[in-house]
């Protein structure tokens, strides 16, 4: 899965991106009867071809296989002409996972001299780890309270007079009035705890109704979230008759903090004297928790304390030639320095398994991935799914046709360096390296799952656009081209479309993305997500209503 698949060629129209490929990608829309030149010859249109869709090097008979990035991603079900466009009416999702060899697959190390000594400003935790955030978290152990949780939102930024959407309040007041008002314009007051990043609240429809396991997995996520690094501690709300226990809870934050370091205050609903009793301790303990936060100051921390996770939501057609090889430049070079990242999203990892069992330390290791990955295929074809259902309509009307497509050019995200450990969902980080994670394809599902498991930044790729952000680790959002990164500035933290053009190469936004990682981390330079107060947070829930 090299990263050197774009060449420096600013008139290019397309771009065949491995040379086993059978396929090529169109950069700009091309007509019918176009000429296009492809490693050395001439070939013609045998009809139009969309900008980021796919069209055949070769005349395609049905059952003939169709390779892209040097992997099988489908499988014709049409005769296809030469010049031919691929639509989901002429290809069905296919893959070819040949035995692979754990270790089989060497990595050279990029170069990082341009970083070596270089640090980022973070929290140091009692645990020794480094935050690139310092939160307090209020969390519900059930559905019952969410409301509490909603209750307490409004009261600690009224109290605290940073509501971020003061901004839109006096807009709806304009448009209902009928005229603008002449209300002054809010400017931010100072803030009470200077070096808190804020209170975040969370709410999910889990904690009871479904089985023991549902309740198990969503406290051991709310203890990685309770002690992630980002976090300074925690107010919980327990109604006190669900399922999600408050001793379960305890039990799974002890495995993950076994000497206490971290402070959580725990409060039972049914076990108050009344509601207002449960709001007034709930709130002392967020005022006091965020006066013992503000002691902690950033600090510098070496880049072996960074923990990227890496997801993409959106994709589309240039997602995998441009925004994912680059994120994976990131992480190569980042693991190069010590660090790691976090690969997530099973379904989208669909035909290339071969190439990361390649990759894996050791057969422990593989195995390991495969056995996660042939469970996660059963359980979805237990329910009547496949991962073959993976591609959403608009990726598929920007280009990836099939789930092996997709992910052919999704698990570019993980760069090339070796896969030194698989978790289970909910699983800490354990190893500095790239370790792969079981999750769903889902981009909120998967993005809170990583950071449950410990990345205190994630990089976020999308051809299409989406405004995802986490709670406690700052999301950065990598645009696939430059169109997209244009029209939602807004939401989009850097753009990958030069690579498409030809201007720049990977290796050299590699390094610029990573600088901007690093001020990120520090807090000089708040992700687009984090001002826009994107705080999106689904547990995965892989059981039974019951």
């Amino acid at each position: 899965m090299s990263q050197s698949i774009v060449t420096d060629n600013p008139s290019r129209v397309s771009l065949r991106i491995h040379p086993h490929d059978n396929v090529a990608v169109a950069l700009t829309d091309l007509p019918a009867g176009r000429e296009v030149e492809i490693d050395g010859r001439t070939l013609r249109l045998a009809g139009n071809v969309r900008h980021k869709h796919k069209f055949a090097l070769a005349a395609l008979s049905p059952g003939d296989i169709v390779t892209m990035y040097g992997v099988v991603v489908g499988k014709a079900t049409q005769p296809i002409a030469e010049g031919g466009v691929i639509t989901t009416d002429n290809l069905a999702h296919a893959t070819g996972n040949d035995d692979a060899r754990p270790g089989s697959k060497g990595w050279t190390p990029p170069a990082t001299d341009a970083f070596q000594g270089v640090t980022f400003n973070g929290y140091h935790r009692p645990d020794g780890r480094v935050g690139t955030a310092n939160v307090w978290l209020v969390i519900p152990l059930v559905f019952c309270e969410n409301r509490n949780i909603e209750v307490l939102r409004q009261c600690v930024a009224d109290a605290l007079g940073d509501d971020p959407y003061r901004d839109y309040k006096r807009m709806a007041r304009q448009m209902l009035s009928g005229e603008a008002t002449q209300e002054p314009f809010e400017a931010d007051a100072p803030r009470r705890f200077p070096n808190v990043d804020g209170v975040r609240f969370l709410t999910h429809t889990l904690g009871c109704g479904g089985t023991d396991d549902d309740a198990l997995a969503l406290c051991r996520l709310l203890a990685g979230y309770i002690c992630h690094p980002n976090v300074a501690g925690a107010t919980v709300l327990s109604l006190g008759c669900q399922k999600a226990q408050i001793q379960m809870l305890k039990a799974a934050v002890a495995e993950r903090d076994p000497q206490g370091l971290k402070r959580v205050d725990y409060f039972d609903q049914q076990s108050s004297p009344s509601e207002a009793a449960l709001i007034r301790n709930a709130l002392q303990s967020i005022f006091d928790g965020l006066a013992e936060a503000d002691r902690v100051i950033r600090q510098p921390a070496p880049l072996s304390q960074l923990t990227l996770g890496v997801e993409c939501g959106g994709s589309d057609g240039f997602s995998g030639i441009s925004a994912n090889p680059l994120v994976g430049g990131v992480v190569d070079r980042l693991v190069a320095l010590g660090g790691s990242g976090i690969l997530s999203e099973f379904p989208e990892l669909c035909g290339v398994e071969h190439e990361l069992v390649a990759r894996c330390v050791d057969g422990a290791v593989a195995e390991r991935f495969r056995e996660l990955m042939q469970a996660y295929q059963r359980h979805a074809e237990a329910v009547g799914a496949d991962f073959a259902m993976n591609p959403s309509p608009g990726n598929i009307r920007d280009g990836l046709i099939t789930d092996a497509m997709k992910s052919a050019g999704a698990a570019k995200k993980g760069g090339d360096s070796p896969v030194v450990d698989v978790l289970e969902y909910t699983e800490p980080h354990r190893r500095a390296g790239l370790s792969l994670l079981c999750t769903p394809g889902n981009d909120v599902e998967s993005t809170t799952a990583l950071a449950g498991s410990g990345a205190n930044l994630i990089l976020f790729t999308t051809g299409l656009g989406t405004p995802t952000g986490n709670p406690v680790a700052p999301v950065l959002k990598i645009a696939s081209n430059s169109e997209l990164a244009n029209r939602m500035s807004d939401i989009i933290d850097f753009d990958a479309g030069p690579i498409v053009r030809g201007e720049r190469s990977i290796d050299e936004l590699a390094d610029e993305l990573l600088r901007l990682c690093i001020d990120t981390a520090s807090g000089r330079n708040p992700s687009r997500a984090q001002r826009l107060f994107q705080h999106d947070f689904i547990p995965w829930k892989r059981g039974v209503s019951l």
